[in-house]
Order: C-alpha cells, then sequence, then structure tokens
C-alpha cells in the first residue's frame, strides 16, 4: 500500500496527532496509546475489508455475464 504524502487539511486529526510531541509522556501512558492506535487500525481495516467485498459483490452482480452471449 502506498503512503499519501500529500498535505491533510488543517484541523485534520491525523496531522494534529503525528505532530504531537511524545516526550511527555510516560512508557504506561506511550503503551496505551500504542493500544488504542493499534485497535483504531483494526477497526478500519474490518471496515475496508467490508467496503471492499461489498464493491466486489457489486461488481459482480452488473458485471456482463460473457456466456448468456448477451452481446452477440
Amino acid at each position: 500500500m502506498e503512503l499519501d504524502d500529500r498535505a491533510r487539511p488543517l484541523g485534520d486529526f491525523v496531522s494534529q496527532l503525528t505532530a504531537e510531541s511524545l516526550d511527555r509522556y510516560s512508557q504506561a501512558e506511550l503503551a496505551e496509546r500504542i493500544t488504542i492506535l493499534e485497535g483504531e487500525i483494526t477497526r478500519i481495516k474490518a471496515h475496508q475489508n467490508r467496503v471492499l467485498a461489498h464493491r466486489l459483490a457489486a461488481e459482480a452482480l452488473f458485471k456482463p455475464d460473457a456466456r448468456s452471449g448477451a452481446d452477440r
């Protein structure tokens, strides 16, 4: 997967999150933050998979059937 290096709009949460200094966090706070972010990654991947499955099902439904001879 390719990362998008384009600038995000101001106020975008991801930009704010990645720009934040981590210096003030304790080891426990950093571990908690990692756990939360890993959970969010899992949630996003699950949603991405559902969207992909939905798109593939729609494409299969509307794809012309070459066996039917409809284009002959």
